[in-house]
């Protein structure tokens, strides 16, 4: 089997889930809400360059690479990524996919790739690779090869450069989960990341899907907590003209926020009492200061992400 569910998979697995992958296995396990999906194992992308005859190639193409110029890994990036675009992929693992998401039964998933390097503390990969929001069943197989070549965006390659990890072993596990049509969405961190007070948590909170935020392209609402008492100790409430929310067929895109609502609070009180307490406990299952990712729909809140803070 090239692919696990979520509750087959714990924080122990990065090797073969990526960080992302085993973070989200890993909360499935503590009955954290988590959206359900599975994960295309990194051995999965392993065998496809395998079986495409592709790794001689990619790596004569990475040997050749000028850092000291951007024209040569942005051709260097151009054409592994159009070699591994226009590579077919195995049957049976295409079949297993395919199967996987049926059993998700709904329409839409959000395709995220998670590097096996990905999210230690040495080195975060976050936002270097790449996300497919709203994909379904005639996007899925394509968005996976992807996410698979986002290993090797120009961005992915300088990276890897800068971190000296050229000579690491790096694979791409996929992560395929059930999408939730946030009405607002953000990011916590379990420490606040201006002060490091470690008393404290600070919530980010937005209209629409989460990557509005943590693309930085609106600026959120912020929140400030006290982690013994979950006592509000600062509201910053910032007008938002613009979030992203999901097309009725496929992809994303960016709507006006109603008038109404663009200088209101985005959670209350309570919300953001009870989502607090969801964050802390997510620390203490971990026993580390977390960056998370949530998204609230239909009344309730779900954590699509939890890494290391890398920053403290």
């Amino acid at each position: 089997m090239m692919t696990k569910t979520f509750s087959k998979i714990g924080k122990a697995d990065a090797a073969i889930a990526g960080g992302k992958g085993a973070s989200l296995g890993e909360m499935t396990k503590a009955k954290i809400p988590v959206p359900p999906g599975f994960v295309i194992l990194a051995e999965a992308f392993d065998r496809f360059l395998i079986e495409t005859d592709l790794i001689q190639e990619l790596s004569s193409l990475l040997g050749k690479v000028n850092y000291n110029d951007i024209n040569s890994v942005d051709g260097a990036s151009s054409s592994i990524r159009a070699l591994i675009a226009q590579a077919k992929m195995p049957a049976d693992l295409a079949k297993e996919i395919t199967v996987e998401f049926k059993k998700l039964k709904t329409p839409f998933v959000a395709v995220r790739s998670s590097a096996t390097a990905e999210d230690s503390s040495a080195a975060s990969w976050a936002g270097e690779l790449e996300t497919y929001l709203n994909t379904t069943d005639k996007t899925l197989l394509n968005n996976v090869k992807l996410c698979w070549s986002s290993l090797f965006t120009p961005r992915a390659i300088f990276y890897r450069h800068e971190k000296k990890m050229l000579k690491t072993k790096v694979s791409v596990a996929v992560v395929v989960q059930k999408m939730v049509a946030s009405e607002i969405s953000g990011i916590a961190f379990t420490v606040h990341p201006v002060t490091q007070d470690r008393r404290q948590m600070i919530i980010e909170a937005g209209y629409g899907l989460g990557e509005a935020i943590v693309s930085g392209s609106v600026t959120p609402d912020s929140y400030v907590l006290d982690k013994q008492d979950f006592s509000l100790l600062d509201i910053n409430i910032a007008e938002q003209e613009r979030q992203i929310v999901k097309c009725l067929r496929k992809g994303v895109k960016w709507t006006p926020v109603a008038k109404n609502l663009q200088a209101k609070q985005k959670l209350s009180g309570l919300q953001i009492v009870a989502l607090g307490k969801i964050c802390a406990g997510i620390e203490k299952h971990y026993g580390f200061p977390c960056d998370i990712e949530w998204a609230y729909a239909q009344k309730k809140f779900y954590i699509t992400q939890s890494r290391p803070i890398t920053t403290l």
